[in-house]
């Protein structure tokens, strides 16, 4: 049946197999090296080059190229409620269009509110401080905030990584519009 010895012979060949995987991960660290270090180890004195290089074009002058200007006043003069109601889904979890607070304040009437206004709600000191720059939440503010909350008040514990289409935004804040 089971006696010592099947234990000793199961022990015996584990311990084999891990010795083995051992000295071949030795072995194989002595031949191969992955690294800018090389053998010598540490020297810096050598260049490291790339495997490949990603062409980026330039401006004239060495400069980036600048961002395109976005005429927010044009997206909002052709913006679609209808369509911003759907972006509305993501904002739902959070924020309440009946007047009520959930993890972050109402939103009804925030079009044309007074920035960190909602009475009762309990703002970061972040957007606190925010309201001082920017006292009203027009549709230029409200654009920028929803296009990276983290980057324009940050600070903030608003935790949205932002709606980056333009048109998308200015279809929200037509949608947050009609219920103001």
């Amino acid at each position: 049946m089971f006696n010592t010895m099947t234990l000793t012979k199961a022990a015996g060949a584990f311990i084999g197999a891990l010795l083995f995987l051992m000295l071949a991960n030795w072995g194989a660290s002595a031949l191969f090296h992955v690294g800018p270090a090389g053998h010598g180890g540490g020297h810096d004195e050598h260049e490291i080059t790339q495997a490949y290089t990603i062409p980026v074009p330039e401006a004239a002058g060495g400069e980036a190229p600048a961002e395109e200007e976005i005429d927010f006043a044009a997206l909002m003069a052709s913006a679609d409620a209808a369509a911003g109601e759907k972006e509305w889904a993501k904002c739902r979890s959070c924020h309440q269009l009946d007047g009520s607070d959930g993890v972050g304040p109402h939103l009804n009437g925030v079009v044309g509110r007074e920035t960190a206004s909602v009475a009762g709600f309990g703002y970061s000191s972040a957007m606190s401080e925010h309201a001082a720059e920017y006292p009203v939440w027009d549709a230029d503010h409200l654009q920028a905030f929803l296009e990276n909350p983290r980057g324009f008040v940050p600070g903030t514990a608003m935790s949205f990584a932002g709606i980056r289409d333009p048109q998308a935004r200015a279809n929200l804040i037509a949608y947050l519009e009609t219920n103001s």
